[in-house]
């Protein structure tokens, strides 16, 4: 038995099929939070925030939000996304419904966004308690990194198999993560080589056996929809992250083919997914703020 894959600190992928994952902290829920199933057959299963203890004096929108981990690791019970959705869900006043959706390579694509499309149909069941305030018209979907291209990809499905009750009013990506075969003028340096290696890795890991980083969900440009369908796009991206790039390119072939309301966020000088390792930062709550703010324009 041989390594065969590893990202140091979270993941190791051995010949035989075997798969380690480095436990990270987790938290438990509280007062404001609440662990569901979505489908114990899988198993998919979320966590629910809500602003407050205290029942709504209205109806909430929701926010749908798929953890990162390109695709392979990360769970919404680690501590970084508990606190930060935590907060984001008092700060926008909002629902949030956090998604854990099954890993590659055990599971690869399209499993996790089939898991996350069935969260957002269980949402229109009505199954839940948690969720009776939640405002099915103003439902959006967000996530970070791999968890940004979840989101973009449920919309897509979205499109084709609408779902009673809900609409989808926005998504939210953040630090987007996209490929394609071609190298970015970025991905091409010298310099490049140890980030392409990790982020080719994980996508090798992910994709479905026989598809390259051509495939449509990896590649935007490969999609094929009704792009004047696609819903309101706020893109996030950190001003030293390598995928910022792939950001940016995302948030123009948007515009280019006349999806409306498309939104670039940078925060200049910060990491991957800073949120996650650094939740109650000045730049997290500024992520949280902004958030809040296109969720409230609709």
């Amino acid at each position: 038995m041989s390594l065969i894959a590893e990202a140091p600190s979270f993941l190791q992928v051995f010949s035989d099929g075997t798969v380690v994952r480095t436990a990270h902290r987790a938290a438990a829920c509280s007062a404001t939070s609440k662990d569901v199933t979505i489908d114990p057959s899988k198993p998919i299963t979320a966590r629910v925030f809500l602003p407050s203890a205290a029942a709504p004096p209205a109806p909430l929108p929701v926010l749908l939000y798929f953890h990162g981990g390109g695709f392979c690791i990360g769970s919404t019970t680690w501590l970084g996304y508990h606190v930060f959705l935590e907060n984001l869900s008092a700060a926008a006043g909002a629902i949030i419904l956090s998604v854990d959706y099954r890993l590659a390579p055990e599971n690869k694509l399209p499993a996790a966004y089939d898991d996350c499309f069935a969260a957002l149909q269980w949402l229109s069941s009505g199954a839940e308690p948690w969720l009776d305030a939640a405002d099915l018209s103003r439902v959006f979907l967000a996530g970070d990194s791999a968890g940004g291209n979840i989101a973009h990809n449920v919309a897509i499905k979205f499109i084709g198999e609408k779902i009673s009750k809900i609409s989808i009013k926005g998504i939210i990506p953040i630090h987007p993560y996209f490929g394609s075969e071609a190298r970015t003028e970025l991905e091409a340096e010298a310099g490049s080589v140890e980030e392409v290696k990790m982020n080719d890795m994980f996508w090798k890991l992910s994709l479905p056996d026989g598809a390259d980083r051509d495939f449509h969900s990896c590649n935007f440009e490969k999609a094929e929809v009704g792009w004047g369908l696609f819903p309101a796009t706020a893109v996030f991206v950190a001003g030293i992250d390598f995928l910022k790039e792939r950001g940016v390119m995302y948030v123009d072939f948007l515009k280019k083919k006349g999806v409306k309301n498309v939104l670039l966020h940078e925060a200049e000088e910060e990491k991957h997914v800073f949120h996650v390792w650094n939740p109650n930062s000045d730049a997290a709550v500024s992520l949280q703020n902004q958030i809040k703010n296109f969720m409230q324009s609709f």
